[in-house]
């Protein structure tokens, strides 16, 4: 019975809670067996909150959003009496005394917090390790990386260890793991999901977003998560019918631009040129009319890298004063790349970014989506810390083999992650379906019409498989 109710959807958990055919205690208890049974192969969920889990669940009220589903939060978020690390040795022993908003708001909803996700240092970078926790493998095979940053979240949802999970993302960090682990994560528009406290309260190029296995659980979580919070000045009001709805009706789009390599932006490895070049051939074949057409990213990764090194200055800088000798090269690489930085390199940045908007904005009039890889490799070997080449194009440092994914964080577009198709290898390959600006909702209606179509979200939950 414990394995059936790991198995079940988000969506058909909550909806036995409501009608009180399964209690909240015998999810929790189901999870915690699950978690017990693979986490080791894993190591996806390192920090488990069990009594406070059980405590909660007993208190569930059935007529929440989520109806006392257990969910996981990535350790970046702060959960109230629960060790929160941040991956980072600094907090290893950190404990909070409450919870941040988005917390705050999903338990009130009805989330019951079972456990933490691992994550890098601070969220920083594509792979998931860290010198608290160690590596997160992926449940598709072991040796292989679940990606990064909310890597812990994708590998949990993949091995049936949770329903849902949370997830954030400045450069793909939701994106690449859901892609790599085949599961389903959404960027949110900015001020979507109210986060914080947070000493940068105005700054949208960090999101916090839901991740599921299938549209319709993502599409459930994001509502317990969105809605006004007075404590975020970008939060932005609840949509007037809830998302779950726009996922119960599906719809395909009529028209999508498709670039697997948004016109020169990055290098794609040729396994997922094909693997999504065979996704959007059975969209075409589904009756979408699918355009070869990506908007004008011109400038796209300087500006990233420009802004984001700013950002980490902003938000970090205090830390690497104090603290310099015990944080990860990444990390003092972005905050000495930022401090380098000129004013004049900033406003150009900002500059090429309001242009990049205006432009996606335009583009996007004559599209109902666009569509590109969720990643430029397929999921790579976890001891590789961060691809340094791809089709003989170098990177020279930890942040540029995402720019599939953070060229689209600089449109502020809403974007569904959700796996396309299978390497010859059998590894989950995932495409970003990127809707109009705060079209959340038409989004995820798409979006599900397009998973039916890619036929994929039945192949998790899953074992841990070895190489």
């Amino acid at each position: 019975m414990s394995d059936d109710l790991c198995m079940l959807t988000a969506v058909e958990a909550v909806a036995l809670l409501r009608s009180g055919r399964v209690s909240s205690r015998e999810l929790v208890e189901a999870a915690l067996r699950r978690i017990e049974q693979v986490d080791p192969e894993l190591n996806a969920l390192p920090t488990v909150c069990a009594e406070r889990a059980l405590d909660r669940a007993s208190r569930a009220s059935p007529d929440t959003t989520l109806a006392g589903l257990p969910i996981a939060v990535k350790d970046l978020n702060d959960v109230a009496g629960v060790r929160t690390t941040y991956g980072s040795p600094i907090y290893a022993d950190h404990v909070p005394d409450r919870s941040d908003l988005m917390v705050e708001r999903l338990e009130q909803r009805g989330a019951v917090v079972v456990a933490k996700s691992n994550t890098p240092e601070f969220g920083a970078g594509g792979n998931t390790f860290n010198e608290v926790f160690g590596e997160t493998r992926n449940p598709w095979d072991t040796s292989r990386t679940c990606g990064g940053s909310s890597g812990g979240s994708a590998a949990a949802l993949a091995s049936g260890q949770v329903w849902l999970a949370t997830g954030s993302d400045l450069g793909g960090s939701v994106r690449t793991p859901a892609g790599f682990c085949g599961v389903v994560g959404v960027r949110p528009s900015p001020g979507r999901v109210a986060a914080g406290p947070s000493p940068l309260p105005f700054d949208t190029m960090s999101v916090e977003g839901p991740m599921g296995r299938t549209v319709a659980d993502a599409a459930l979580m994001l509502d317990a998560m969105a809605g006004l919070d007075a404590r975020d000045p970008l939060s932005l009001e609840a949509p007037a019918r809830p998302f779950a709805d726009a996922a119960a009706a599906p719809s395909l789009p009529l028209r999508v631009a498709y670039s697997a390599d948004l016109d020169g932006v990055t290098p794609v490895a040729a396994e997922v040129r094909d693997a999504c070049g065979r996704a959007v051939e059975r969209l075409a074949a589904a009756g979408v009319e699918v355009e070869q057409a990506s908007p004008d990213l011109t400038g796209a990764p300087e500006a990233f890298q420009v802004l984001r090194g700013a950002g980490y200055v902003a938000g970090m800088e205090p830390l690497y004063a104090t603290d310099r000798d015990r944080l990860k090269p990444d990390i003092i690489w972005n905050i000495e790349f930022g401090l380098s930085l000129s004013v004049e390199r900033i406003a150009q940045a900002e500059q090429c970014r309001g242009a990049i908007f205006q432009r996606m904005s335009e583009f996007m009039a004559g599209y109902d989506l666009l569509l590109c890889p969720t990643a430029c490799v397929a999921p790579f070997d976890v001891s590789t810390r961060w691809i340094r080449e791809v089709s003989g194009v170098m990177f020279d440092n930890y942040v540029e083999w995402l720019r599939i994914t953070s060229a689209i964080t600089l449109t502020s577009c809403p974007v569904v992650a959700l796996p396309c198709e299978l390497t010859e290898q059998g590894l989950p390959v995932g495409m970003q379906l990127v809707g109009r600006p705060r079209g959340e909702w038409q989004l995820l209606s798409a979006a599900a019409a397009v998973e039916q179509v890619f036929d994929l979200a039945g192949r998790v939950p899953m074992d841990p498989r070895g190489a």
